[in-house]
């Protein structure tokens, strides 16, 4: 089958990585297009003129109307209003949608904007100013993405197998994706946390192939930072 869509995406990039599997999962068609971060090939004036005039991943691309999307949840609806993905991911039924809403909308100013700027300050920025981290914002990541794990852990989780309930979601590939990228610099989410550790062991199983092909480049760059807090 041919593909419908392009995905433009970095596997160093959560809401890349959240969407790919997605796409596997849901079996929809689509061809990858690997836009290297470290690279700069994102902030090339070709790429921001023709893919993404915010110089980001991830972007779709629908081939055949050359229509092109940004952000990821925006990404996620539209694909199940074009496509359907597996019901269970991103439910057509109102409320159960409006909860895996919910929690995308937290997600994306909690979670995953405190375990990206932390994998920032200590993995990237010393790379571009060859300098150590700054020890004031390190301490002010840290603890905004500590608070972000804590109430993934008792505000969302609880004693749910899953986030939004018993089924997997896309609510549990997102979050998935931003605690990888904070174990990217040997921080584990999961420890002294027991009810998140069970919820990633569920979600890694449930994952599976998918989750380590996606993230076969994380997991090199993990075996090389043991974890530290």
């Amino acid at each position: 089958m041919s593909s419908t869509f392009k995905l433009y995406f970095d596997f160093m990039s959560p809401p890349s990585r959240g969407l790919l599997i997605i796409l596997k999962m849901s079996k929809i068609p689509f061809e990858g297009v690997l836009i290297q971060l470290h690279k700069g090939q994102h902030l090339t004036e070709e790429y921001k003129n023709n893919i993404s005039r915010f110089g980001k991943v991830p972007v779709l691309e629908e081939i055949e109307t050359n229509f092109t999307l940004t952000e990821s949840v925006a990404i996620l609806r539209y694909l199940q209003r074009e496509k359907g993905l597996l019901d269970d991911l991103y439910p057509a039924n109102s409320q159960k949608q409006a909860r895996v809403d919910e929690f995308l909308e937290w997600e994306h100013n909690n979670l995953r904007a405190s375990c990206a700027m932390y994998f920032y300050f200590k993995s990237v920025m010393p790379r571009i100013t060859a300098s150590a981290p700054d020890p004031i914002f390190m301490n002010f990541y840290k603890n905004q993405m500590e608070e972000s794990f804590d109430a993934l852990e008792k505000l969302w989780i609880q004693d749910k197998p899953f986030i939004t309930g018993n089924k997997l979601s896309a609510a549990d590939i997102f979050a998935i994706s931003d605690y990888y990228q904070a174990r990217l610099t040997g921080y584990d989410g999961c420890k002294n946390r027991p009810k998140l550790t069970k919820w990633m062991k569920m979600v890694q199983k449930e994952l599976g192939p998918y989750l380590d092909e996606v993230n076969q480049t994380v997991n090199k760059i993990i075996q090389k930072n043991p974890v530290t807090n």
